[in-house]
């Protein structure tokens, strides 16, 4: 029997700017998660803060467990990763459990999973596949982009059923960004513009009232301060008291006196704001900047066409979902339920970024491979 050949480059290669990044926003996470908790959320601060502990601990170990596997077989595993997470997702609708008017979570034993947060993963890895095999120059034709629609389409539609809006958008931009990525014919650009312009009205009325709600709220959150309203407004209130350097530490009252909802899960970004002011904020957005950047930089220094896209989808997903969530948090976008990466609580969208840093560490890591 051939024994196991450890190849020391991996080790030389091994990314540790991008692994002490993301160790400082966990920090960032647990520290403001303690502030959020410890007065505001229901239950007190030990059940989440200890729960988060677990969480990193747990995307840490997925973290590890992905760079030691080479990224060149995920590629071979793009359809049994992309169907096992399809089943997951009916599965859901099936079984999973019922709470707050969603039916989003698989209940395995003590843990509750939600696979709509590992199906970004599974599309980025299917996508990748897809492309990184039919890559063209003059770009891809409409006939081409009628897989890629499905490998989107599918998920997004079990998604929207449960009902996770904000998950299936997130869904739908990244795999958008990837297509955009590789490069579209202009006739065919042009002709998804015109489709998506005529059909953008007609999304109106397949929304569900509180949908509609949301996007009357995000344009006047005047309209109903007490009700649909109150997240915005009691979140930009948050944000603004926090002025140039903040209140301090444990010191915001928006949070300490419970004004602010979801303070710990999609609204966390205005208890650090509110407690550190523009300064911490803005040192925050930076922080996900230079993950992005470097994100980036593995993408672009990568020759092999799969590891290329597959670090990019991981991209995309990190900027899109920060995004999405610094937007609504202050008010620049309707509310739709997006956690903060790596900041906001929940275990599943914990160990997603994990598992997606942890990809962009392999590719890096084995770029000496392809050079």
């Amino acid at each position: 029997m051939k024994p196991i050949m450890f190849d020391r480059r991996l080790v030389h290669h091994f990314d540790w700017g991008l692994m002490l990044l993301t160790m400082i926003i966990c920090c960032i996470g647990l520290a403001t998660l303690h502030s959020a908790v410890s007065a505001g959320a229901e239950g007190g601060e030990r059940p989440y803060f200890v729960k988060q502990m677990i969480w990193y601990g747990v995307g840490f170990f997925a973290m590890a467990s992905v760079m030691v596997v080479d990224y060149r077989n995920i590629d071979r595993w793009a359809y049994l990763i992309f169907g096992g997470i399809l089943l997951l997702l009916v599965c859901v609708l099936l079984f999973g459990k019922l709470a707050g008017g969603s039916r989003r979570w698989l209940v395995l034993g003590p843990v509750s999973i939600q696979p709509s947060e590992l199906a970004k993963i599974a599309v980025i890895v299917i996508l990748a596949r897809y492309y990184s095999r039919r890559v063209k120059p003059e770009g891809f034709s409409l006939l081409e982009l009628s897989y890629p629609a499905l490998f989107a389409a599918v998920p997004f539609a079990l998604i929207v059923k449960q009902p996770d809006l904000g998950t299936g958008l997130t869904i739908l931009l990244i795999s958008g960004s990837m297509t955009l990525f590789v490069k579209i014919e202009r006739r065919t650009l042009l002709f998804l513009g015109g489709v998506g312009a005529v059909m953008t009205p007609l999304v109106w009325f397949l929304l569900k009232d509180y949908q509609r709600q949301r996007i009357l709220t995000f344009l006047d959150p005047e309209r109903d301060p007490l009700g649909a309203g109150y997240h915005i407004i009691q979140s930009k209130i948050a944000i603004g008291s926090g002025m140039t350097a903040g209140k301090g530490f444990l010191q915001g009252t928006q949070n300490v006196l419970s004004f602010l909802p979801e303070q710990h899960t999609d609204f966390i970004f205005s208890v650090l704001a509110e407690e550190w002011g523009f300064i911490g904020a803005s040192l925050a957005v930076l922080i996900f900047l230079v993950l992005i950047f470097m994100g980036l930089n593995i993408a672009y220094r990568c020759k092999d066409p799969f590891g290329k896209l597959l670090s990019f989808g991981v991209v995309a997903l990190i900027f899109w979902q920060a995004f999405i969530n610094l937007g609504m948090v202050m008010g620049l976008l309707p509310v739709v339920g997006m956690p903060l990466p790596l900041v906001s609580y929940g275990g599943s969208s914990v160990l997603t970024v994990m598992i997606c840093i942890g990809l962009l560490m392999n590719v890096s890591m084995r770029q000496f491979a392809t050079e």
